[in-house]
């Protein structure tokens, strides 16, 4: 099968097809999608090798539970024990021996075939699109900040970037009721944001305060961003991951006693249940597609700055 593997570099590579071991499922993928973590991979972030890719829409072709032969499924990345005290105690994303699909200690899925725990995957409505399903994993990762942080009625949100997240996320939070704020750098970004009902503003523009802030920014200065615009007493939510880090001052979050909230990986129904009501649009996010055999050029793309969402065809 053809993969894109990270190995002191990106090689696209032909390898044997992945067999499943007991409670998994071997799924042949139709489309990838290339995510900002992916790219932090291949600057070191957490030292991963392996095959790359965590966001995918496919069909399941065998698994041990006979009734999911045939679906097309999405799949959560994150591979539990299911015996640790983080397990036990209803948090398996946090287990003390996680594993993350083409991050940490498990093989991704820019690959032909990808092998999952069963119980990771969920169905993908006939009505959703496999363009559509392939955003699945990051927008469940915008919905957990709502999973996180109640949000009133009454309160102002802004999201902080504009990229492939940050539009995501305002999205969800958006289509929850709140007043959402976009702020990026990018005019065609901020414009699809526009489109879709949010107000925007250049992040050096904007001169407010609001009371929940949402870094999606993928760099170290969206914290100092966030703690400049959030109200004292509001909350600051972090969902940027990144390889290196810069010094930051954090006096602003002890003296205005700003709450501040780690978010990552979120719910997948919820995610699903609005790209299948149209809730949430994500075609606009759609930068390229690109086929299997040039999977080294997609990432390419994706590399490039201001880049939305490359996608990889694996039917093509």
């Amino acid at each position: 099968m053809r993969a894109l593997v990270f190995d002191e570099g990106l090689k696209a590579v032909d390898m044997s097809i992945p067999k499943r071991g007991r409670g998994e499922a071997l799924i042949r993928v139709s489309l990838a999608g290339i995510c900002n973590t992916d790219i932090e991979v291949t600057r070191g972030y957490l030292a991963y090798s392996g095959i790359m890719g965590h966001e995918f829409v496919g069909e399941v072709m065998d698994a041990e539970s006979s009734d999911l032969v045939g679906r097309r499924v999405v799949g959560e990345i994150n591979i539990a024990c299911g015996k640790c005290f983080m397990c036990q105690s209803g948090n398996p994303r946090h287990c003390e021996n996680v594993k993350a699909m083409g991050i940490n200690g498990w093989q991704g899925c820019f690959a032909d075939y990808v092998v999952l725990p069963e119980c990771n995957l969920h169905t993908v409505p006939d009505s959703v699109t496999d363009e559509q399903a392939v955003f699945t994993e990051p927008l469940a990762a915008g919905i957990e900040v709502l999973e996180q942080v109640h949000i009133l009625p009454t309160d102002s949100v802004a999201v902080i970037g504009d990229g492939k997240l940050g539009l995501l996320t305002a999205q969800a939070i958006h289509a929850f009721g709140h007043h959402v704020i976009v702020l990026g750098k990018h005019e065609k970004k901020l414009g699809i944001a526009e489109s879709m009902g949010m107000d925007v503003s250049h992040v050096r523009e904007f001169t407010g305060r609001v009371d929940v802030t949402v870094d999606c920014t993928g760099n170290p200065s969206g914290i100092e961003t966030a703690m400049a615009i959030v109200r004292p007493k509001g909350t600051i939510v972090l969902k940027s991951t990144f390889y290196e880090g810069t010094p930051i001052n954090l006096t602003p979050i002890v003296r205005n006693e700003i709450t501040c909230v780690g978010s990552r990986c979120g719910p997948f129904p919820p995610a699903l249940r609005l790209l299948e009501t149209g809730r949430v649009t994500v075609e606009p996010l759609i930068e390229a597609t690109y086929t299997a055999d040039e999977m080294q050029d997609a990432f390419e793309k994706a590399c490039t700055r201001g880049s939305l969402k490359v996608l990889v065809d694996f039917e093509s």
